[in-house]
């Protein structure tokens, strides 16, 4: 959480509204470990990592969705997938659960 606290206290000056993602679960194989952070602005601006590159993508869009929304919290599962080639997983067949929230203060 550390590595991303200047990215928040400088958006936050600039009045933006910020999500925190974090790993809060994992299963078999996971690129990286409960505790990794990733947050996201209003405005589209990421900083941090919740798995090395493989699920970022869906991860800011939920991010967005949550501060566009009523800002509830979101858990989402991401993990490999036999049945859909193109859905959003992880290459190494883990899964991972990631906590989604507005940061409030």
């Amino acid at each position: 959480m550390k590595e991303v606290l200047a990215d928040i206290d400088r958006w936050r000056s600039e009045g933006k509204r910020v999500a925190v993602a974090r790993v809060v679960g994992i299963e078999g194989s996971s690129p990286r470990l409960p505790g990794a952070t990733m947050v996201v602005s209003d405005t589209g601006e990421v900083a941090g990592s919740v798995s090395g590159g493989c699920v970022e993508g869906a991860v800011v869009t939920e991010a967005l969705e949550v501060l566009a929304g009523e800002g509830s919290p979101r858990l989402c599962t991401f993990g490999y997938s036999d049945d859909e080639a193109f859905a959003v997983g992880l290459t190494c067949g883990g899964t991972i659960r990631v906590l989604v929230e507005p940061l409030e203060w």
